[in-house]
């Protein structure tokens, strides 16, 4: 893979990427965390058999990071103390956000903290149209829900 193609991979899948670490990360850590993604992707890139797999893989390796940064925590500190910096007032509907299904969380990010639309969220994640559809409205139900939203029906 050309540092070309690799380019025109980060402009396209560095929003999934982020979305995936920002639905799992302690506030601020999902920015560095997609460079930090991208970076092992462009060191093992030669461990990619197959271009049309490049979505799945990047999103496993954004997943793992995530989990890594979870096990190098639990090491070094308390987890009471992985929310966000003393200075920083946490965020109920991140925190809420993080605690629905996985297949939700990443979907949503996508729709709301990315801006993607369901199309193009789809097209991202190899998804349907319609379980993009299904995952929103699944996943924004059960948000409200954590958030003791009501909704008038």
């Amino acid at each position: 893979m050309t540092r070309s193609d690799f380019a025109n991979h980060y402009d396209r899948y560095a929003k999934y990427v982020h979305a995936i670490l920002i639905s799992r990360l302690p506030s601020g850590q999902a920015e560095d965390g997609t460079q930090e993604v991208f970076l092992e992707a462009w060191r093992k890139i030669d461990q990619l058999q197959d271009d049309k797999h490049f979505p799945a893989w990047i999103a496993a390796i954004a997943r793992n990071k995530a989990a890594d940064f979870f096990r190098r925590r639990k090491v070094q500190e308390p987890l009471l103390d992985i929310h966000p910096a003393k200075n920083e007032a946490p965020d109920p509907i991140l925190d809420a956000l993080q605690n629905l299904p996985e297949v939700y969380r990443e979907t949503l990010s996508l729709r709301f903290i990315e801006g993607l639309t369901g199309p193009e969220i789809a097209d991202l994640t190899g998804m349907t149209h319609g379980s993009v559809r299904v995952n929103l409205s699944r996943g924004m139900s059960l948000l409200r829900q954590s958030l003791g939203v009501k909704v008038n029906a």
